[in-house]
């Protein structure tokens, strides 16, 4: 497959999905939790394992978006997240509802708590300074592995991975928590892997195919590596699938990002950093030397 000549399809297509996320995002905004917000935390020992469904149905008058998570050994207990700031009587109210409807005693409240907004401060900062120092980190190895160009088509396809994610959570509401962090890393850190393995490929056939053109070169590397590429996926996507469908609500909404990032890496490794290096040595780097190599 010629991948190079359809490299402006494949720019296209990433260009529409994150123009998508990035006017949600404007208009919505992302839908962030109580670890970035603030807000409400209550902790109930039902004494039973309780259907997250029937919790929702008291939850979805105070917030719609609330988080429910079980806890306990049996998951006899629920914690509950949202990011409205109740009051003690207020907090009272909420947890009457369930007294009543399941008949419980006071002791059954184990945990009562409102978090400030200075909690999610402290964590976006240290959010964006992890993804910082892991993308710089990064940068510099490539560079120092390979070259300056390789470095900077890899940056431009760990933030159009990013963005793809950012996507995801802004199009599905999925909430912006402290899961959030460790999905972002992941997704930067599985899709570098994949990058550098086509890199390291391209770097080989530059020494033996001299004369080739740097399309053609690419476009033979590629080939070389996606079945690679496509079964690390299909082999990582399976456990991360298993974690969605068998796991509970916050497992959920860890995975499904994770889902995203994985097939928006292994996408971008080969679809959109390849081409980009390629524009890269063409267009700034062999304009005397490497006319002929387009």
């Amino acid at each position: 497959m010629d991948f190079m000549s359809k490299s402006k399809i494949f720019f296209a297509i990433s260009i529409l999905i994150i123009i998508a996320g990035l006017i949600t995002m404007a208009v919505s905004g992302l839908n962030f939790g109580i670890d970035f917000t603030g807000g409400t935390l209550l902790q109930i020992d039902f004494g039973k394992e309780v259907p997250v469904e029937e919790v929702r149905e008291i939850t979805n008058d105070i917030d719609p978006n609330a988080s429910v998570i079980y806890a306990g050994t049996n998951n006899e207990q629920v914690i509950i997240k949202t990011t409205k700031s109740m009051d003690n009587a207020a907090r009272k109210e909420f947890f009457s509802k369930f007294k009543e409807k399941y008949d419980l005693e006071d002791e059954a409240l184990v945990q009562s708590q409102i978090f400030g907004p200075s909690i999610g401060q402290e964590i976006r900062r240290k959010a964006i300074i992890s993804v910082l120092i892991a993308t710089i980190g990064m940068l510099i190895y490539i560079t120092f592995r390979f070259e300056f160009k390789f470095g900077i088509s890899a940056i431009i396809a760990l933030i159009h991975d990013v963005l793809i994610a950012l996507t995801i959570y802004a199009l599905l509401r999925i909430p912006v928590n402290s899961s959030f962090v460790a999905a972002m890393l992941t997704i930067v850190g599985y899709s570098i892997n994949d990058t550098i393995v086509v890199f390291d490929r391209i770097r080989e056939n530059l020494k033996i195919m001299k004369k080739d053109k740097y399309s053609h070169i690419v476009n033979t590397s590629i080939s070389q590596t996606i079945s690679r590429s496509i079964n690390t996926s299909f082999t990582t996507l399976l456990a991360i699938v298993t974690l969605y469908v068998l796991g509970v609500e916050a497992i959920k909404d860890f995975a499904l990002p994770l889902i995203v990032g994985v097939l928006a890496g292994t996408y971008s490794s080969i679809f959109i950093a390849s081409p980009v290096w390629t524009l890269l040595k063409v267009k700034v780097g062999g304009k005397k030397i490497n006319t002929n190599r387009a």
